[in-house]
């Protein structure tokens, strides 16, 4: 007599329930009811094509082996993101196939072809910097498009020395404004303070800038910077010509909300409170400001440490 032990499979996408033999794979039981399941690899374990998101019942796969742990660990994965070629089930669960297309396919490929911890992103708690230049605009509006390009590559080639040197990385640039983000690699006691002090550092690199700008253009800039701490997405963004680690997520705008409040207040760097909380030993003295931000509802409290 058969014993057989049988479990759902809901397929998200497909609006499909399917069955999955103990002993099968996930891939197995898609292929079985003809469900067109990428699987690069010929399900190996090799290439990460098949995996699948468990959105509920991740507590019914059995642990990962050790090819799937080789790939979760080197693409790292979150816990619910499994490879349906090596996933087998103890109970039912509810699944999103990630890979649909060519398209995908030759992306997954290039992810895995990565040898980076966040090739395939990630949620981090980050400390997020947005700076722009005081004084930008009047010199742009003075000077030939030549002289703006070759000030502000200028300026950000000297200002992403002094953001590495604190273990910070310059994620996007727009204009005269600068993101950066601190505590990526996770090798810092606090990254609040490495960003506080890579703003110090530029501040005090700006004074030989100016002195350039002085000499060449009769004018001086001046930096406005905003801090924030908290969540973000990073990832790999790729539009096929260009290519960036990119860092996005509501607590980017906010950073960027508290650097333009500075204009409000008359004041060249602020914090958020979540950021301030994470040095407040170290600043005991400050000021703050409460304020609308644009684009977020309700008050927020900054703060001034000097």
């Amino acid at each position: 007599m058969d014993q057989t032990t049988f479990n759902k499979i809901q397929l998200f996408k497909e609006k499909q329930e399917i069955h999955c033999a103990e002993e099968d794979t996930i891939l197995k039981a898609t292929l079985a009811a003809h469900i067109n399941h990428t699987h690069a690899c010929g399900g190996q374990g090799k290439c990460s094509t098949c995996r699948v998101s468990v959105m509920e019942g991740i507590e019914n796969c059995y642990p990962k082996n050790e090819l799937e742990q080789l790939i979760s660990t080197k693409l790292n994965f979150p816990k619910e993101i499994r490879l349906a070629c090596q996933t087998k089930l103890k109970g039912d669960v509810l699944i999103r196939r990630m890979v649909s297309d060519k398209l995908d396919i030759d992306l997954i490929s290039e992810q895995f072809s990565e040898d980076s911890e966040i090739a395939l992103g990630r949620q981090q708690r980050l400390t997020i910097v947005f700076t722009d230049i005081v004084n930008y605009t009047a010199f742009a509006e003075k000077f030939p498009p030549y002289d703006i390009v070759h000030v502000l590559n200028r300026y950000y080639r000297i200002m992403n020395t002094i953001i590495q040197e604190h273990k910070g990385i310059i994620s996007d640039v727009a204009g005269d404004g600068i993101l950066a983000v601190f505590g990526i690699d996770e090798n810092t006691d606090n990254s609040v303070l490495d960003a506080i002090h890579a703003i110090e550092g530029m501040n005090q690199k700006l004074d030989d800038f100016n002195e350039y700008l002085k000499e060449n253009f009769n004018t001086h800039f001046g930096i406005r910077a905003g801090v924030h701490y908290g969540n973000a997405i990073v990832g790999p963004f790729d539009t096929g010509a260009m290519r960036k680690l990119a860092i996005i997520g509501d607590n980017v705008n906010y950073a960027s909300r508290i650097e333009a409040a500075n204009k409000e207040f008359g004041t060249s760097l602020l914090l958020s409170q979540e950021a301030y909380q994470k040095v407040e030993k170290t600043y005991p003295e400050y000021t703050t400001f409460e304020t609308e931000l644009k684009g977020k509802t309700g008050r927020y409290t900054l703060y001034q440490i000097y």
